[in-house]
C-alpha cells in the first residue's frame, strides 16, 4: 500500500493532486499546529491585471499553538461570496470557466465551521471532478499505536508502520526532513514524488506557474490534467509554490 500524509491545502496547487493520484491511502495531517502565512487557509488565482492574488479562508482568533483540526472559520457567506467573486474575471476569457465556477461554488456551500473539514470537503469534490481516487482518513480519528518519534520525518515512517504501508510517497519540499536509512530498517520504501509543473494558455494573462487547481481547471480539461498527472517527471527541478513551513511537526509534539 502506498501511503501520502500532508496537511490539508485550501485548493491546493497541481503538484498535491499528483501526489494523492500516486497512493493508495491518504492521512490528512490535522494535529500539526497552524502556521500562518502557509496554504492552509489560503492559495493563488491570476489577478485581473497582472500576475497572482490571493483566495483566502478568514479565520476565528485562536492561539498561536492551535492544531489545524481546532482552528475554525469565520461564519457566514461574506468570505465565500468573496472568493467566487474573485474568480468573475475569468469569464469569457477561460475555457473552462462554468464548470469551474459551479465547482468552486459547490465547494464553498453550506457552513462547515472547521478549516480542516472544509479543505477536505474541498479536496474530495475536485478530485471526484478529475476523476482521481481520494481514499483519506483524518489523523486526529485514527488514534495509533506509534513507535518512537525522534525527528520530524519519524512521523510519517511511524505512521506508515503503523497503517502497514510498504511504501511512503512525499513532494520533494519535505525530502530533508528523512531519513532513508530510517525507512530502508522498516523496509518501507520512500519515495520523493519530483513534479513537473503544467503549462498551458491563459489568453490575454501571463501565465503564472503553480497557481491553485482552480487556475489549472479554468484552462484546462479534467482529462489533459490527469494525463499530465500520469505521465513521468522532465529532466530538471521542479517548480514548487514557496512553503514556509514543514509538513510534520518537530519531534515530540
Amino acid at each position: 500500500m502506498k501511503l501520502g500524509i500532508m496537511q490539508p491545502y485550501f485548493f491546493p496547487y497541481l503538484g498535491y493532486f499528483d501526489v494523492i493520484a500516486r497512493t493508495d491511502e491518504w492521512v490528512v495531517f490535522d494535529t500539526a499546529q497552524y502556521i500562518r502565512h502557509g496554504w492552509v487557509n489560503r492559495n493563488r488565482i491570476l489577478h485581473p491585471v497582472a500576475g497572482d492574488q490571493y483566495i483566502l479562508v478568514p479565520l476565528e482568533k485562536h492561539h498561536r499553538d492551535t492544531a489545524i483540526r481546532d482552528i475554525r472559520v469565520v461564519p457566514g457567506r461574506a468570505w465565500r461570496d468573496r472568493v467566487v467573486a474573485q474568480l468573475g474575471h475569468y469569464r469569457k476569457r477561460a475555457p473552462f470557466f462554468e464548470e469551474t465556477h459551479a465547482l468552486v461554488q459547490q465547494c464553498l456551500e453550506g457552513e462547515e465551521h472547521s478549516l480542516s473539514r472544509l479543505n477536505v470537503a474541498i479536496l474530495d469534490r475536485v478530485c471526484s471532478h478529475l476523476g482521481i481516487p481520494f481514499r483519506r482518513r483524518f489523523f486526529s480519528e485514527l488514534k495509533l499505536s506509534l513507535g518512537p518519534v525522534t525527528e520530524p520525518g519519524d512521523w510519517a515512517l511511524r505512521i506508515a508502520e503503523a497503517l502497514g504501508a510498504d511504501e511512503y510517497v512525499n513532494p520533494p519540499g519535505g525530502v530533508g526532513l528523512f531519513n532513508p536509512a530510517h525507512f530502508e530498517a522498516a523496509r518501507i520504501k520512500l519515495t520523493i514524488r519530483e513534479f513537473t509543473n503544467m503549462t498551458y494558455e491563459t489568453g490575454r494573462y501571463t501565465f503564472v506557474p503553480a497557481l491553485s487547481i482552480v487556475d489549472v481547471l479554468m484552462w484546462n480539461p479534467p482529462e489533459k490534467i490527469v494525463a499530465h498527472l500520469r505521465s513521468p517527471p522532465a529532466v530538471g527541478p521542479a517548480v514548487l509554490p514557496s512553503v514556509p513551513a514543514c509538513e510534520l511537526p518537530p519531534a515530540g509534539i
